[in-house]
């Protein structure tokens, strides 16, 4: 009787075991921070942490398969609403906006369309280790999905550097990292 009892409170600790385990993970967001080849391979983005609290995602471009135009000039970002970005390069630029993390373990928020200046709602999570599902939505009815794979090489022309330096990608003003508060010195008395 004392095996039976024993082996019954093994299953039923395994059970809750495995039931707490499976919804802790539920809310649980998996970092998608990496550099991700886009699906049809033109370019690859650079996700990382971004805002005050490093709780948000934001995306540069770090590698076009073509940067420059016929002329040898580098691909500007001309359809821009703001006439003080319309000058800056597309390779490097920021085009993902601070993406949120969502109760269902995505990130959501904004993408920035440099084909026609645009923002559109945007979500994205890890569907596996090497692979990342990126929904993006014009209305919420016109969606398209798109899977990005994760790189792990450097190509020729990639930017390696950290976001703002010389050889990085740019963070537009307002997600730009923000400086560290001063310490405060205490008062002598």
């Amino acid at each position: 009787m004392n095996i039976l009892l024993r082996f019954l409170l093994r299953v039923a600790i395994t059970i809750v075991m495995m039931v707490l385990g499976g919804r802790a993970g539920v809310g649980a967001q998996a970092d998608p921070s990496g550099t991700w080849l886009v699906e049809d391979g033109r370019a690859r983005v650079r996700l990382e942490r971004c805002g005050p609290s490093r709780d948000r995602i934001c995306g540069f471009i770090v590698w076009m398969k073509e940067p420059a135009d016929k002329h040898g000039q580098p691909y500007r970002d001309k359809e821009n609403p703001d006439p003080d970005k319309r000058a800056r390069t597309l390779l490097g630029h920021q085009l993902i906006m601070g993406l949120q993390a969502t109760p269902d373990g995505h990130f959501a928020g904004e993408i920035y369309n440099a084909e026609d200046g645009k923002l559109y709602s945007v979500s994205l999570w890890r569907d596996s280790a090497d692979r990342l599902k990126l929904k993006g939505c014009l209305i919420k009815l016109l969606c398209q999905t798109q899977t990005w794979q994760q790189t792990l090489d450097v190509q020729p022309g990639q930017l390696v550097g950290l976001t703002g330096d010389l050889n990085g990608p740019r963070a537009d003003r307002e997600w730009a990292a923000v400086p560290a508060p001063k310490p405060m010195q205490a008062k002598a008395k």
